[in-house]
């Protein structure tokens, strides 16, 4: 199929785009959010085709896929054909809900010229979708190509924006973990953070915007990875550490007590608990071993890229054959 997808959330798209199909992704001349392109901090495969505005009015579309509600009147524009009716589409909804949760109504809701596609169950069960139909496809992980070592006694995290976003993705809590061991901070717009947070340059330094598979890499240095969010959808830097090997501290929130089980290190909402087990896994690299390797386990059974891609063959197909 030639399928039309925006470059919006990196590590999704990479996994998406190493299906079997052919994907059509916008290019603009100023590579804006309308417009990103291929990646290129990571490779992606030859049939992930930039393709213009202007082009797109000549392409051959199978099937559109939304991320972003703007987008639909874009596709419409761009195709010069009605999105959900001349060519079918599919809306991908990456977050949980804002706003008056659990009342929050998706911008999607009670339409009947689309599918509205959550990454987790949580995020189904939470979002207000009308009438409108749902499923759920939940994430897959192109596998990293490094394994956990911990020869560090550090502890790695994966935010972006930490210091506008603060208390939802637990930018807050950091310290009392920086009390325990020098805190990597990775992601986009980490710069600032140990200003903010009041901590010195040896107990928290940052690391903006690193390539993909550097940043797994040094992320495997690290003895464990801190997935403190406190209301995200569940990210991909929390699976990809977790396939690397890394034992995991998490909180109990949204959809992390589906992905990590309590062998894997630690979940709980009880800040206090995981701060001791922190402290337990940087004082006993063997348990923190195990429990990596109980991480890698559950990551890679569920989040594998295979699993993915025929959950997304097996939905396209039947979208594209149901409307013809």
């Amino acid at each position: 199929m030639n399928v039309l997808v925006w470059h919006v959330h990196g590590s999704w798209a990479t996994s998406f785009v190493h299906g079997r199909h052919r994907y059509l992704v916008p290019v603009t001349p100023d590579r804006g959010p309308w417009g990103l392109g291929r990646a290129r901090t990571y490779p992606w495969p030859e049939r992930a085709v930039e393709v213009t505005p202007e082009a797109l009015a000549r392409a051959e579309v199978d099937v559109v896929v939304l991320q972003r509600p703007e987008e639909f009147e874009l596709a419409c524009q761009w195709l010069g054909r009605r999105v959900g009716r001349d060519v079918p589409a599919i809306y991908v909804e990456h977050n949980t809900p804002k706003g008056d949760v659990p009342e929050t109504r998706h911008p999607m809701a009670d339409r009947d010229d689309l599918l509205l596609v959550h990454v987790t169950g949580f995020n189904e069960l939470f979002w207000d979708s009308g009438t409108t139909r749902t499923t759920v496809v939940e994430h897959g992980v192109v596998a990293p190509k490094v394994e956990w070592t911990g020869e560090l006694d550090r502890l790695a995290v994966v935010i972006n924006e930490p210091v506008r976003r603060w208390r939802v993705t637990g930018t807050d809590l950091l310290p009392r973990f920086a009390a325990l061991a020098p805190l990597d901070v990775f992601g986009m717009g980490v710069g600032g953070l140990a200003e903010r947070l009041g901590l010195p340059a040896d107990r928290l330094a940052t690391h903006d915007d690193v390539p993909q598979e550097l940043m797994h890499a040094e992320l495997g240095r690290r003895r464990a990875y801190l997935h403190l969010c406190r209301w995200t959808s569940l990210g991909l830097s929390l699976i990809e550490a977790m396939a690397i090997g890394m034992p995991v501290v998490a909180l109990a929130t949204t959809e992390a007590p589906v992905a990590v089980p309590p062998e894997a290190g630690a979940l709980s909402t009880r800040v206090g608990e995981l701060v001791g087990a922190t402290r337990r896994l940087l004082d006993d690299p063997q348990a923190a071993r195990r429990a990596g390797a109980a991480a890698r386990r559950a990551a890679r059974e569920r989040y594998g890229l295979d699993r993915f891609l025929a959950d997304w063959d097996r939905l396209l197909e039947e979208e594209v054959c149901a409307s013809r």
